[in-house]
Order: C-alpha cells, then structure tokens, then sequence
C-alpha cells in the first residue's frame, strides 16, 4: 500500500509542477491536470487510511495535501462571498450557449426561449456569449451596445459580447489554425472604461459522457487509447499559444481588465495560469461548491471562467448547474470599480 502511496504523490507533485510547464514541451504529461482532483482525492484517502491505523506513513499524503491546497481552492469552495450592492456595481455574464440547440443536441423545444428568459430573469449589465448564433430569434433589444463577429461559411457561428453601456472601440484576436477566437470590447461605465474579452478556446473534443469515454478506452485497443491522449496533449498544446496571444494582448491595456469565455481547460493548467495573470478567478473569489460549468456526468468540470482586474471588486459569483439548455451552464459575477 505504501508503495502506491509513494507512486501516487510522484504524480501528484509532477501534477503540480505542469501549471508552471509549457504543454508543448510534454504535450501528453499535460493531460494529469485533468485529473488532478482525482489525485488529491486519492492522497485524502491514503492519509485517512494511515491514521486510522496511527502510522507515520500519513506524512507523506499530509506533506502532499499541504503542497496542494491552493489547488483545492480553485476545485471546490466552502463559502460564498455576497458583498452588499451598491450604485457603482455591475453584473457580468458568460455562457457557451452552444448555438441554442441549433441541431437538437438536447431534445426539448424552444431551447433558444428558455436562455432569453433566464438571461432577462438575471439581467446582467454585460453579457458575453460563445457559439452565439442568429439562427435563433432571441430578443435582446435590451443591449443597445453590441460587439458579434461571426465566422464560417454553411455554419456561421461566433462570439457576442451584448453592453448596457456604450462600447467606445471593439477588435478581436485572431488564432492561428483555429476557428476559435476571442474578441473584446472597450466599454465606458460613467467615467470609467473597462476592457472586456470573450474568449474561446481550442476544444480538447471530449463527450461529456463519461461512459462513452470508458468504453472508448475499454473497447479500443491500447494504441488508439494512446492517439485519444495524444490528441488532447495536441489540444493542450494550441490552447498555449492561444493563451500567450491572449497574454500578450492585454499586456498593452491601458485599462481595468475582465476576461470572459470558454476556456475549455482546467484551473490547473498552464493554460489557465497564463490567461488568468495576475487577474482574479471571480470563482475563487465569491463562489462556492466545485463552481461545475460543463455537463460532465460525474465529474464537476469547471472550463469557464470569468476573471477580473485587481482594481476591480469580485462581490458576489454564481454558476448555474440546474440550467441544462446548452453543454455549458451560465456563470455570473457582480463586479465593482475601485
């Protein structure tokens, strides 16, 4: 047993270290920062197991633990923060929408009204919207302020980002290879501007069916499980240099920054790390749970983020978990200039 508690903290620690690592120098290590919690969880198990019986082996998985608690912030919350409103605050939203069900992923009507009602229920000063499309009629007349860049030929899909407040420039980033992006916009909120980017990126194409994914792996031979692991180190590995585009950008705004979107990839990431900067995670911050944004059976996937600028106050945050009308759930913040 101990033997397998050394093996376990090995890659646990090398799980660590990979945030601080570039994907394309170990492309295929980078997918253990998918399963980091997984780690953790194991490591709790083995230091319950070693005190249970009073033995010194339980400082190995402490030591380990103790290494990793930052980590455990970002997967799991134990209190929410809801600071008091006041007139200077306002509220931001994301949500990969996924087309509004352009093709029936789910099967149930009217997909598209169910978003336009919970957006109006929420209300959000901004909202920014991946895999937007205007195949839907959604009314959203209530943002005269708007930034949509679409793209594709027979499927045109994009990025919005939809203001109660006037947006003074726009632009977007343009990815290498990818048809993802991101897009910004400067936006004037009485005298002040923030900048505000919606990002998507690359997607590692996995089934939120973790039961696809097991028979993937069971059924295929060892050879096609390795390509399935490659392929997602490939992911991994476009995902940092859409990062270090984003990275590079925003070095040269002159304004409060909030960062918004799809990020498809886990808060232990390299990818994460770099996007984030020195920015707080509005989930870290205010929200509480695992902060679950992807409908993955069995697992709470936490992709999308919302990022804010130091100057500016996270006061509240909330994820959407019971809202199934996209592979995503919204996420919300109520922010506030300093």
């Amino acid at each position: 047993m101990f033997f397998f508690n050394i093996v376990l903290a090995i890659v646990t620690f090398v799980a660590y270290v990979l945030p601080f690592l570039a994907p394309k120098l170990f492309p295929v290590l980078s997918v253990l920062t998918l399963v980091l919690p997984l780690f953790l969880l194991l490591n709790g198990l083995f230091f319950i197991y070693w005190l249970l019986q009073f033995k010194r082996q339980m400082l190995l998985s402490a030591l380990v633990l103790l290494m990793g608690i930052t980590f455990i912030n970002k997967f799991y919350k134990f209190s929410a923060t809801n600071l008091p409103e006041n007139d200077n605050d306002f509220v931001v939203m994301s949500y990969n929408v996924r087309l509004f069900n352009l093709f029936e992923w789910l099967p149930k009507e009217n997909v598209y009204k169910d978003i336009q009602a919970f957006i109006t229920d929420k209300n959000p000063d901004i909202l920014c919207i991946q895999e937007f499309s205007y195949a839907a009629d959604i009314d959203l007349k209530v943002y005269p302020h708007r930034y949509i860049l679409m793209e594709g030929n027979k499927i045109r899909t994009g990025q919005a980002i939809f203001s109660k407040f006037p947006i003074i420039d726009e632009g977007n980033l343009v990815f290498p290879k990818s048809n993802n992006n991101v897009i910004f916009a400067d936006i004037k909120k009485g005298k002040d501007i923030i900048r505000v980017y919606n990002m998507h990126l690359q997607s590692i194409k996995i089934s939120p069916d973790v039961n696809e994914i097991s028979e993937n792996i069971d059924e295929i031979n060892q050879e096609k499980s390795q390509l399935f692991i490659k392929r997602i180190g490939l992911a991994f590995t476009k995902q940092q240099q859409q990062a270090e585009i984003i990275m590079n950008h925003k070095k040269n705004c002159p304004y409060p920054i909030v960062i918004c979107g799809d990020m498809n990839n886990s808060p232990f990431s390299y990818v994460y790390r770099n996007v984030k900067g020195t920015l707080n995670d509005a989930f870290e911050e205010a929200g509480s749970g695992f902060g679950k944004t992807y409908n993955f059976k069995y697992y709470p996937a936490r992709i999308d983020y919302i990022f804010a600028d130091p100057a500016i106050k996270v006061k509240s945050f909330e994820n959407f978990p019971d809202f199934v009308n996209s592979d995503h759930f919204p996420i919300l913040t109520r922010l506030s200039i300093q």
